[in-house]
């Protein structure tokens, strides 16, 4: 029986990816920067995925994928004369300008109110983070927040989940389990902890071997199941 729920909440619970292109198409707008077309959008996502991907691997610092991720953009778009510091300060905060939920993710975590310990683990910048659970009603359903910058340190690193377990309520690893769409941060970071995990993959992709999925889910609402233990 699990007691706890760790929900990750880009790609999980709120719709990052629209929120990225309407944060990035605004800062396009703002500096003069032409049409943010829609390749530029599917460009951008890649770089920065993958420069956020060099951060759980703990090649690059945090401050460096704010900044290297649009220093590449401009590079490969021959974007001139922007401060890529500042675009980013500005297109993180743009980001909160949005609230999209992934499927029904509200009402999912608030019929589990009081029957799990729910708490959200995140690798997103503070004030943006904090700016979006609250604008979209999450943090009064949550038991606690966990944001990286806050914990000190980033999924999927050991450490984080240290402080994290420490903080929670005192239980058992194993009815603890960990919610979330990204197997390089959530997925690894649960097997680190020595945690159970359960990969969100809408998009029905492809399980890998290296890493141990113990439960698999293409819709949120698919997490009944797991948790009443009819599914595994």
């Amino acid at each position: 029986m699990f007691k706890v729920i760790l929900w990750d909440v880009d790609r999980t619970l709120l719709d990052f990816d629209l929120c990225e292109r309407n944060s990035l198409k605004a800062n396009f707008k703002r500096y003069n920067l032409g049409e943010c077309t829609d390749d530029i959008c599917s460009l951008y996502s890649d770089i920065n995925v993958r420069h956020w991907k060099m951060l759980e691997r703990g090649e690059i610092t945090k401050q460096q994928v704010m900044t290297m991720r649009f220093d590449e953009l401009f590079r490969v778009l021959g974007i001139e004369g922007v401060n890529s510091t500042e675009f980013s300060a500005d297109y993180e905060y743009g980001i909160g300008d949005t609230t999209a939920f992934v499927e029904n993710a509200p009402e999912i975590i608030a019929s589990l109110v009081g029957k799990y310990k729910q708490y959200a683990v995140t690798n997103g910048a503070l004030d943006v983070q904090q700016r979006r659970l609250r604008d979209s009603g999450l943090d009064k359903l949550f038991d606690g927040v966990f944001i990286s910058d806050d914990v000190g340190f980033d999924k999927p690193s050991r450490e984080y989940f240290d402080c994290v377990l420490s903080k929670i309520i005192p239980c058992d690893k194993s009815e603890i389990i960990i919610v979330g769409d990204s197997l390089t941060s959530d997925t690894l970071g649960g097997n680190n902890a020595g945690i159970p995990t359960c990969w969100y993959n809408p998009s029905m992709a492809e399980k890998p071997d290296a890493l141990r999925i113990d439960y698999q889910i293409s819709a949120l609402s698919e997490i009944y199941k797991i948790l009443e233990g009819k599914e595994k």
